[in-house]
């Protein structure tokens, strides 16, 4: 009797998850009263990533939306690792790449309201080496070859360029400039080195332009990861569990997993889809804590850091950052008399500024029809295809978790369309 009973139970939790799973196909979400989404339209996200599921284009995906605080869709799809065929989940562990870069400028923010550093602080003050940068401009010789010419600072970087990407530091594994290729011959990733030794490295190099006259991608958010830990006097991993993960509840967001359990849920790439530019193993410890590309996380600990951003700076009663200090991150600093000059490589995009450590959406944008969000809207993306997109004037944020270097903007840019077309005003 006892056998056939836990029979019957196997069965019926069985069919309790098919029923479930139909559930979800059909687009039953368990929506809740007060959100402003059609249940029809959300299941066009699903449609989708079952599709990119199905043909291969991806292993599997997190997604989460939620607005006024509550879960309104909320999906796994295929699997963390293409291996394993483990399924994902809420706890899947992936590699965010750039999306460390709003978490590290959190922190740095949190640093500027206990005034342990401020935004028009030289660099210098924090790493002397950076006192003696030069900027290398671009010069042709007698015979026409390119030569890179090495001009002093009209003045010293400071924090705000670092926290703005206007600092002049880059990265070496895009673009064509000859600074860039200074950056690829140094060969600034070899050995086994801490982030001290690692602002050493880029401090040698020139600086592709003057700082605070062109927004730039690169290394500047992990010189700000070098600026914390001097003016806290701790690594930066022990300021950012302190100052945030701890109190937000995110234990599993990290530079390493070491945990031989916990690295069973490292979500991996498709096997031919692996090549992110720069990044290391995440199961093996090194002393760089990147805090530009180096951090992982899971959706449960994410969400949480999201929606403390979408409740300007709070999360449970605790506050992070002070309304001001908020909306300075939240504010648009390189826009229309800031003499800040943007290329074809301004990541960004249309329609976008960037605050402190973030994309700040000012304007509908140059497309016809314009791109989905709002004003004001905050984002950000990783190498890996992570992404996450705070909608303050919906009251809602989603975000976006996988590991896909090749097929990331495709997706990044279907899936927020489609969310928008799900929403309800």
């Amino acid at each position: 009797m006892n056998s056939l009973a836990g029979l019957r139970a196997l069965i019926g939790g069985a069919l309790l998850a098919l029923a479930a799973s139909q559930a979800r196909a059909e687009g039953a979400f368990d929506i809740p009263a007060d959100a402003h989404f059609n249940p029809q339209k959300l299941e066009k996200v699903g449609e989708f990533f079952r599709n990119e599921v199905a043909v291969g284009k991806i292993p599997g995906a997190v997604v989460l939306i939620q607005q006024h605080g509550k879960p309104v869709y909320h999906e796994f799809f295929g699997v963390r690792d293409t291996v394993t065929k483990a399924p994902m989940t809420d706890d899947t562990i992936f590699r965010i790449f750039s999306v460390s870069k709003a978490i590290t400028s959190v922190a740095a923010m949190t640093l500027i309201e206990h005034h342990k550093i401020k935004l028009d602080d030289p660099v210098a003050i924090y790493i002397p080496s950076f006192a003696t940068v030069s900027v290398g401009v671009e010069k042709k010789t007698a015979n026409g070859e390119k030569m890179i010419d090495l001009v002093p600072l009209n003045r010293q970087l400071t924090i705000h360029d670092l926290m703005t990407h206007t600092s002049g530091i880059t990265y070496g594994f895009y673009g064509e400039s000859l600074v860039r290729t200074a950056y690829t011959n140094a060969r600034i990733y070899d050995g086994d080195f801490n982030n001290a030794e690692f602002a050493e490295r880029i401090a040698q190099l020139p600086l592709s332009e003057q700082p605070g006259t062109k927004w730039n991608y690169g290394h500047s958010t992990d010189i700000l990861g070098r600026v914390i830990e001097v003016a806290s006097g701790k690594s930066l991993l022990q300021y950012d569990k302190e100052s945030l993960l701890d109190p937000l509840g995110m234990p599993d967001t990290n530079f390493y997993v070491t945990d031989p359990a916990k690295q069973k849920l490292l979500a991996k790439p498709a096997p031919n889809d692996s090549n992110y530019k720069v990044g290391f193993d995440p199961e093996v410890v090194r002393k760089w804590e990147s805090g530009g590309g180096g951090m992982l996380t899971t959706m449960s600990d994410f969400a949480k850091f999201a929606q403390m951003l979408l409740s300007g700076g709070t999360f449970e009663g605790k506050q992070y950052l002070s309304p001001k200090s908020f909306e300075l991150m939240a504010s648009d600093h390189i826009g229309p008399g800031s003499g800040v000059a943007r290329d074809h490589l301004y990541f960004p995009g249309d329609g976008f500024g960037f605050g402190l450590g973030l994309g700040v959406r000012t304007d509908p944008g140059n497309a016809k029809p314009p791109p989905p969000g709002s004003l004001s809207e905050l984002k950000w993306d990783g190498a890996s295809g992570c992404y996450f997109v705070v909608d303050r004037k919906q009251d809602m944020f989603f975000v976006l978790l996988e590991e896909t270097p090749t097929e990331r903007q495709r997706i990044q840019k279907a899936v927020k369309q489609l969310i928008y077309e799900a929403m309800e005003n």
